[in-house]
């Protein structure tokens, strides 16, 4: 351990807690990392990263061989002086957070401290108010059933970008740090010095209430360039230069400005059910959230209609998925893009191929009656429609001529906007992006396969 490296131990070993024990560990800290899953803790003791992140792989293994990392099972929270609860919150049906696991992991701390007095440091995404549940779980229990002891407690949201999450972990826009105690609450920035990010200091509610509203404005601006992409199609307007020329202004920003397929993965889909959740319960009128949730599910079924209306019908077409994790650079599949457009295609009867370079295999568990392929123009073979649905470089510079050759019917939907309309054109398919109608349709017309409309 450098000098000045602190013990921490960080619960959880999901997307965030496997990130932030690797990198607290390359800042030079002395980390153990716990989870439950025997699994999971043998392959990753083994120098092999259960999740697809770039740059992750490397720094495992290094810390790993200069043993500043470890992995167990064993609550080894005695010595640590700090400690990292970053267990899942899944959405309840009601769409609240659900607090399961972080209440079983709070009470496995309180059981296995000791005598220590650790910092316990939230990145687990809960509602507003969970860090004085945490106060009162952790005053409650004890292993000895001896005097409670409070321990501090500092909110510390996340804002990592699967995909980028190093980068983002070494490169913070800020550290938000919420805290009855600010002592407590300015040790814990002393971890982040040498990120030298602007760090702001708050109360517990404030820095929870932070985590939820930031994820549901970048939400509501996808959901809300989706809107603005369906009037689009409606008048014959070019939602991409839209899109481009609002983003030049920086009071509103080109990121998250992107029509497509709208918005998944593991936190803004159920972040934003959490908070309009929440804010029913203290009595306010979550509309705009709503609306945001509507508009997302609502992008998928456009483009299953957008493919209908193309192909006349689904029942017995091919149609070839073109990236299934819900954005480049992860394998994650969570609330995924891919997976409703697969669940709706075959619903109406459709056959489904599918092709990515790294998700396939969480994809397959979860529908083994797709068929995957290695390649997009193997996955597109046969197919009477290919769907862009993940913008990985291997689909952005996909082989036009190559892909018209293998397919029945000559059909593209860029459902994120990733390739060139004009060229697809060109290379004589019918072509569909969110934000457009579609175009070239005499091409799928003239070689419907014969039997089939």
């Amino acid at each position: 351990m450098k000098e000045g490296g602190r013990r921490i131990s960080v619960i959880g070993t999901g997307y965030v807690g496997l990130v932030y024990a690797v990198c607290m560990a390359e800042l030079g800290h002395d980390v153990v990392a716990i989870d439950v899953d025997e699994a999971k803790i043998a392959r990753l003791a083994a120098g092999h990263s259960t999740i697809y992140e770039p740059g992750l792989d490397d720094l495992l293994r290094r810390n790993l061989d200069a043993g500043r990392l470890r992995f167990t099972t064993e609550y080894a929270v005695a010595d640590a002086e700090f400690i990292f609860l970053a267990v899942s919150t899944p959405s309840t049906p009601e769409g609240a957070a659900d607090l399961r696991h972080v209440r079983e992991a709070v009470q496995k701390i309180a059981r296995n401290i000791g005598d220590a007095r650790p910092i316990i440091i939230n990145k687990s995404t809960a509602p507003v108010g969970t860090g004085e549940t945490l106060d009162y779980l952790l005053s409650s229990h004890n292993a000895n059933g001896g005097t409670a002891r409070e321990l501090p407690i500092v909110a510390n949201p996340e804002f990592l970008r699967e995909g980028s999450a190093v980068q983002d972990f070494f490169h913070p826009d800020r550290i938000v740090l919420g805290s009855r105690d600010q002592a407590a609450a300015q040790r814990v920035a002393e971890l982040y010095t040498p990120l030298r990010a602007p760090v702001v200091f708050t109360d517990l509610k404030t820095a929870e209430m932070i985590k939820y509203a930031s994820n549901a404005f970048l939400a509501t601006k996808i959901s809300f360039i989706n809107e603005i992409a369906s009037i689009c199609e409606g008048v014959g307007a070019n939602v991409a230069d839209v899109a481009r020329a609002m983003g030049m202004d920086e009071r509103i920003g080109e990121k998250f400005l992107q029509p497509g397929l709208g918005f998944g993965g593991s936190c803004l889909p159920k972040d934003v059910r959490a908070l309009a959740y929440l804010a029913t319960v203290y009595g306010a009128h979550p509309q705009m959230l709503n609306a945001v949730l509507q508009i997302n599910a609502a992008q998928r079924q456009r483009v299953i209609r957008m493919v209908r209306d193309a192909l006349g019908t689904l029942e017995g077409r091919v149609v070839a998925l073109l990236g299934l994790a819900f954005k480049p650079g992860t394998d994650d599949i969570r609330e995924a893009p891919s997976v409703d457009l697969a669940r709706l295609l075959m619903n109406e009867g459709a056959v489904v191929h599918a092709y990515d370079p790294f998700a396939a295999e969480p994809f397959g568990a979860l529908f083994p009656e797709v068929q995957q392929f290695d390649s997009p123009i193997a996955a597109a073979t046969g197919a009477d429609a290919a769907l862009v649905v993940t913008e990985w470089d291997q689909i952005r510079r996909i082989d036009l001529g190559a892909l018209r050759a293998v397919m029945r019917t000559p059909l593209v939907g860029d459902c994120r906007n990733a390739l060139d309309r004009d060229a697809v054109l060109g290379a004589g398919f019918a072509y569909f992006a969110v934000g457009s109608g579609i175009s070239g349709i005499e091409h799928v017309r003239a070689s419907e396969p014969a039997g089939v409309l």
